[in-house]
């Protein structure tokens, strides 16, 4: 059965096109699944009857922790997942499955370990991430239920990526899917029934996330998939663990610096707006979380495609993939752009009716979205680096982008000819000019050429075989 199945999930033969898309809309469909474990929760609690807006405020000064946790699940599940494409490609079977053993492992070490490290800290870590003594409550009662289900958020999400490598992109969709809809339906049942609150969101999310890891490890540990996670292939082998996090090393910079970026403008706008303007960033995450999706779930599907057809010296293939990816990415931001600047009042109204939320978060959101449809560059061209085993280079652009640009910009903007707040919203779009047009531009003049070259080379290397 697992034969037949590699056979059908060759993505060395077949449309581009196709291979690419039968796993971005499933994995699509998926990702905007699994953001609704938090979108929900905001959107939620953004109506309870008392203090709504310091409780949406509280969960936002929680994604940074939310966001570290996801930075270890990508630094394996990332590392890990393009791996077993490439190895899969050369037609390695046992070796992919060791790649998915190793990844598992250090994902469990690294889910405890983070587990324990934030609780203790969660006091000082939330201050610095810009609460104040009214929002704090709020922001402590979330994030503490969350942590303690913080293993069973990097399982679901760093092991689904074995599921999509293998071209189970409609297992890996239902998988996120069971989860979700359990997160939809206790929710209100947590929040409003048993009025709990911030912690009945954070219960309802720790549960959903459960069931998704059961889901998962089921599936992976059964005979309709292709890599098989077993005991014995969860042994650490230095050599695997450190091809992993070398190649997971790019999503979990791109997680981490997201998590700094998150950390320095929610400490600048305490600073120049207060918890409002707190809360309005809290609402521009959840819409960006949301608009980001089709174009994070294109540039993912397009990582396993590439890795195989690299892996199966398909170069011409290769390019192709590079081609479709990048256009698809600059139509749909340039679209959602349009979308969000022309109605940024109905994308606020989703999470909170509040009027002085409206009335600040309306050209924040503007300023702020201002260069979306340049981050399809940098969507692109860290994706085809990281699919093509060239981690190092993605790793270099997101530090770049959010640590060297976006960082020193939220800072020194503000003070700049009074612009406040706006100077915080500013250095987003800034960055996504300057590091989207330096990525894409980097991966043409590298790793374009080497692919032509490649491909000259590769009919008197058929010959020489023969």
């Amino acid at each position: 059965m697992a034969e037949d199945t590699a056979a059908k999930n060759d993505f060395s033969k077949g449309s581009v096109v196709k291979n690419i898309m039968s796993l971005a809309v499933p994995m699509t469909l998926a990702q905007l699944i699994n953001v609704l474990y938090n979108i929900v929760d905001r959107i939620y609690i953004g109506r309870i009857p008392e203090n709504a807006t310091l409780s949406l405020t509280g969960i936002g000064l929680s994604l940074p922790i939310i966001t570290m946790v996801i930075a270890f699940a990508n630094l394996f599940g990332m590392g890990g997942a393009p791996l077993c494409s490439i190895e899969r490609g050369r037609g390695n079977l046992d070796s992919a499955e060791k790649i998915m053993g190793n990844s598992f492992t250090m994902m469990v070490i690294s889910g405890i370990a983070l587990t324990v490290f934030c609780l203790i800290f969660r006091r000082p870590m939330l201050y610095l991430f810009g609460a104040s003594d009214l929002t704090y409550p709020y922001a402590d009662a979330y994030i503490t239920i969350y942590l303690l289900g913080s293993l069973f958020v990097m399982v679901g999400l760093g092991m689904n990526s074995f599921i999509n490598s293998q071209g189970f992109g409609r297992i890996g969709m239902m998988t996120v899917l069971l989860g979700a809809v359990a997160n939809i339906i206790l929710d209100p049942i947590f929040i409003f029934v048993l009025n709990m609150g911030v912690r009945g969101a954070a219960f309802a999310t720790v549960l959903s996330q459960l069931l998704s890891a059961i889901w998962i490890l089921r599936f992976l540990t059964g005979r309709q998939t292709i890599l098989r996670l077993k005991l014995s292939c969860m042994r650490l082998e230095a050599r695997r663990v450190k091809a992993i996090i070398g190649l997971g090393f790019s999503g979990f910079t791109m997680a981490i610096t997201n998590c700094s970026v998150q950390i320095m403008c929610n400490a600048m706008l305490q600073v120049w707006g207060g918890d409002l303007y707190v809360g309005v960033m809290t609402i521009i995450n959840s819409v960006r979380e949301i608009a980001s999706l089709p174009v994070n779930g294109l540039t993912q599907s397009a990582q396993p495609v590439l890795g195989f057809n690299f892996g199966a010296r398909e170069y011409g293939r290769v390019k192709k993939v590079i081609v479709f990816t990048a256009v698809v990415a600059i139509l749909y931001t340039t679209g959602i752009w349009m979308i969000i600047h022309g109605f940024p009042e109905f994308f606020i109204r989703i999470f909170n009716h509040d009027a002085e939320i409206i009335r600040a978060g309306v050209p924040a959101m503007r300023i702020y979205f201002f260069g979306f449809f340049m981050m399809s560059l940098q969507f692109s061209g860290q994706a085809i680096f990281v699919g093509l085993g060239r981690s190092k280079f993605a790793i270099f652009f997101s530090i770049f982008r959010k640590v060297i640009i976006v960082v020193p910009l939220t800072i020194l903007l503000p003070r700049l000819a009074g612009m406040g707040t706006d100077g915080v919203f500013m250095a987003e779009p800034i960055s996504n000019f300057i590091g989207g047009i330096a990525c894409f531009g980097t991966m043409l003049l590298t790793v374009w050429p080497a692919l032509s070259r490649l491909e000259r080379e590769q009919p008197s290397c058929n010959t020489g075989k023969k």
